[in-house]
């Protein structure tokens, strides 16, 4: 009656051993650390770092716990702060002769402890928030009068572009902060500017008026949707430049998010260095074309036989080859909406497509058409060093605003360029209006007075019900280690953020997972009060309080999960562990339970009592079934 098949026993067998070794990381803690990621974007991190980072730290007889690459960056695990210390002025000098230009960013952080052969399986601990890791909390207010002003100077060239391409002659073009202001000699000419103006500029409000000089003036003013939308996806832009960057920091789980219409907050938990993070996030990278000088004076020039020509500057491709660039700017990263990898549709060979504005298309078209068969070079400055990130060969005239970029590129290298035109600079001007820093001090705390309020709970919790239920007690006891054992090991394997208020919803999760158990203990104390006999109160114990705690816990899930669509932040992670936490025990509590249950009791075929406490009937005569 109260047995399980071997293959039930098989199953929580397997999930306490995956749950153990998934929750064992947790508890090794975390080592100081260097990690060692690229200070430019055209720079790309490998696995050859690792032999260079290892003789620097040899030579200066500092010994790693280890050093390993691990995709986007090489991290050295040192037993304490003050080795870490020093391996990072080591590192720094050894990996950046020049102090002004530095190629890797070099930066404190913190590491697992966890032995090699459970991170070789995967066993990592969860992510720790900033408030129990400690780190770098910023909140950055972005400037939006500023984007609004880049928007409005954007549409000036439009409007002089398109005046210029349908012949319509005027007397000036003034911008007045987000206002365009064009000024004509006579209605005929104001009208027809106004119709080809207001198809081909849609975002603009035009109204007709009189210029103080006496000349007819057609206004063009942002509409109040348009200035919205610019807002918005200046914001957007920033808060994707700003993940862009801080990916550099080697950052797990970084929360950068909008707060407001016009404020991002971002933390950084396990960061220390604070004024590394504050560079990384305050830089900025341009993105221009220009022409490649190929005349004989420039070929010598790039070899360093000739001085440079006049008009002209050398810059250094991704190869490392010398390519001398003209300083005439044909277009700027304004004018790139796109950059996306793909192929080429006749060769299928890996390339790269960018989409240009309406100024930029028109532009590129010129040139193209004047200097086929030239090279033109992709340029990417940052803190006022410019790289070339690909120097193309103009095949033919280019028009539409598509532009693909081909040949002597692998699908990596196609993808790599593609985010580094993508990147760019911020949209809009960003500063920091508050700054806070969470010492790991500070951050141990918080997990020592999260972690005691649990195991107090728990302990709360396994008195009482071991009290009142005795051996029934003891399996809901174990039920529940068991719950909070899977929550953790499932957590750890969705890398999930840990947070206060995630250790929040594991104690509340401890409170509501014992709910179970204690419905079905009443439930048998029910049915042994009703007369039946002990095999058969259990069944019907677990049988019969399975369908209100299934219902208790979806209409409890139905709340967690709208936490977890409509919240951010704190809230959201607090739902996170909430629902894993239902889930986890809804199978602890009647399935592990059950189990326990039919393991002790089961084979006990004639079997008078249960331990489940003292079980009161309706005529005075207090349960002999309490006896073991």
């Amino acid at each position: 009656m109260n047995r399980y098949p071997w293959w039930k026993y098989a199953m929580l067998v397997v999930a306490f051993v995956i749950g153990l070794l998934y929750t064992l990381p947790n508890f090794f803690g975390e080592a100081p650390a260097v990690q060692v990621s690229s200070g430019k974007v055209t720079l790309k991190i490998d696995s050859s770092l690792v032999p260079r980072v290892e003789k620097a730290l040899a030579d200066a007889q500092l010994q790693p716990d280890f050093v390993q690459f691990d995709g986007n960056s090489v991290r050295a695990r040192f037993g304490d702060t003050d080795t870490q210390i020093r391996a990072k002025d080591v590192l720094s000098k050894a990996l950046n002769p020049d102090a002004n230009d530095p190629s890797y960013i070099v930066a404190l952080n913190l590491v697992s402890r966890s032995p090699a052969w459970l991170t070789s399986m995967r066993a990592l601990p969860m992510y720790l928030g900033l408030d129990l890791r400690g780190g770098v909390y910023f909140l950055m207010q972005v400037d939006m009068k500023a984007a609004l002003t880049k928007r409005a100077e954007a549409l000036t060239g439009d409007i002089r572009s398109l005046l210029r391409e349908k012949n319509i002659r005027h007397t000036g073009i003034v911008r007045d902060g987000n206002v365009v202001r064009v000024t004509f000699r006579d209605a005929a000419t104001l009208n027809a500017a106004q119709a080809a103006l207001a198809p081909a500029l849609p975002d603009l409000q035009w109204d007709q008026g009189t210029a103080g000089s006496g000349d007819l003036q057609l206004t063009g003013s942002l509409k109040p949707q348009a200035a919205i939308a610019v807002q918005q996806a200046a914001l957007k832009q920033n808060i994707t430049t700003l993940h862009n960057r801080v990916n550099e920091l080697g950052v797990a789980e970084p929360v950068i998010q909008q707060q407001g219409a016009d404020r991002v907050v971002v933390q950084l938990p396990g960061v220390q260095d604070t004024a590394k993070a504050k560079d990384i996030i305050g830089r900025t990278a341009t993105l221009e074309v220009r022409l490649v000088d190929d005349s004989t004076e420039a070929a010598a020039a790039a070899i360093g036989s000739a001085p440079v020509p006049f008009g002209t500057e050398r810059y250094v491709e991704r190869g490392g080859a010398p390519l001398i660039v003209k300083r005439q700017v044909i277009l700027t990263g304004e004018n790139l909406t796109d950059a996306q990898a793909g192929f080429d549709g006749q060769t299928q060979e890996p390339a790269v497509h960018l989409t240009l504005d309406a100024k930029g298309a028109r532009v590129f078209r010129d040139i193209t058409r004047e200097n086929i068969g030239k090279r033109m070079a992709i340029l990417l400055f940052e803190k006022g060093k410019g790289e070339v990130v690909t120097a193309p060969v103009i095949r033919s005239e280019i028009g539409g605003g598509r532009v693909q970029i081909s040949g002597r590129m692998t699908t990596q290298e196609a993808n790599d360029t593609a985010l580094l035109l993508r990147a760019g600079s911020l949209a809009a001007p960003m500063e920091i209006v508050e700054e806070r820093t969470i010492g790991p001090s500070l951050g141990a705390e918080n997990i020592t007075k999260g972690f005691d309020s649990v195991m107090y709970g728990f302990a709360a919790i396994a008195v009482f019900m071991c009290c009142y239920y005795l051996l029934f007690g003891v399996f809901s006891t174990l039920a529940l280690a068991f719950n909070l054992l899977l929550l953790v090991a499932i957590l750890s394997m969705l890398q999930a953020t840990l947070t206060l208020p995630g250790m929040a919803a594991i104690a509340l999760t401890l409170g509501m997972a014992i709910d179970a158990n204690v419905l079905i203990n009443e439930r048998v104390r029910e049915e042994l009060r009703s007369g039946a006999s002990a095999q058969a109160a259990i069944q019907a114990g677990y049988e019969r309080a399975w369908g209100t705690i299934l219902d208790s816990n979806v209409t409890t899930l139905i709340a967690g999960v709208a936490l977890l669509a409509f919240g951010s932040g704190p809230v959201r992670g607090f739902a996170v562990v909430h629902c894993l936490g239902i889930l986890t025990s809804m199978f602890s509590a009647v399935v592990f339970s059950r189990g326990l249950v039919n393991l002790w009791y089961g084979r006990k075929k004639k079997l008078k009592s249960v331990s489940i406490g003292q079980v009161w009937r309706p005529g005075g005569d207090a349960g002999k079934s309490a006896q073991a």
